[in-house]
């Protein structure tokens, strides 16, 4: 009687497809559901975000927005003053990164750079910035000087750190809640376009993993 063959081993080739298939399949979840990196073109947020930056968004938090068919499941909690959310642009295409400084219901005021909420002194944050020392007045720009307004249901009142260098809010208005993409978390990365500078020298070790607040 003949001897059975052993079956064969799948091949090495066939074996390896197989696992960057699997990996392929759990990165596209992950970045579906949980989390995303997103690279910050712009200095509009510096000193707390710089230009070169790559972030960690959390999508999970605020509910995730399923692509194609455009639904957002339910969230965990809604974004809240002092959240770094990132967000789709709302009159260009692109995404930006900007800070919640009010959510529905609260009033939005600037007098002489300085934000209130509720009447109450909304502070720059430490790793924020005032680059341009001149006031506005509100009849120039709405920059140093504009409203009370308040934000009503479904939007939001964002403004970026680098408050002289920052459209936001204060130029195209609230921001609906449909565009938003998830909270940034931490700086996965970070390097400076400096073209005369090699790879190695541009990248900033300082602001690897530097967890965002």
């Amino acid at each position: 009687m003949a001897q059975e063959q052993p079956a064969s081993k799948p091949s090495k080739t066939r074996e390896t497809a197989k696992f960057l298939m699997i990996v392929v399949v759990i990165t596209l979840v992950l970045r579906i559901t949980i989390v995303e990196a997103y690279h910050v073109p712009s200095g509009s947020m510096e000193n707390t975000i710089m230009t070169g930056d790559t972030l960690l968004g959390n999508k999970f938090l605020y509910g995730i927005l399923l692509p194609v068919i455009d639904v957002r499941l339910p969230a965990l909690r809604r974004p809240r003053p002092g959240d770094v959310i990132i967000f789709r642009h709302p009159v260009e295409s692109g995404r930006l990164v900007k800070r919640v400084i009010a959510v529905p219901g609260q009033t939005v005021e600037i007098r002489d750079k300085v934000v209130y909420v509720d009447g109450e002194v909304m502070p720059l944050p430490e790793t924020g910035q005032h680059a341009d020392p001149r006031i506005l007045p509100g009849e120039m720009s709405r920059r140093d000087n504009m409203g009370p307004v308040t934000v009503p249901e479904g939007r939001l009142w964002v403004m970026g750190d680098n408050r002289e260098d920052s459209i936001d809010s204060r130029s195209w208005g609230f921001l609906d809640d449909d565009l938003i993409l998830g909270k940034a978390m931490i700086v996965l990365y970070s390097w400076e376009h400096v073209k005369y500078k090699p790879f190695w020298r541009r990248l900033r070790w300082n602001r690897f993993f530097k967890i965002l607040r």
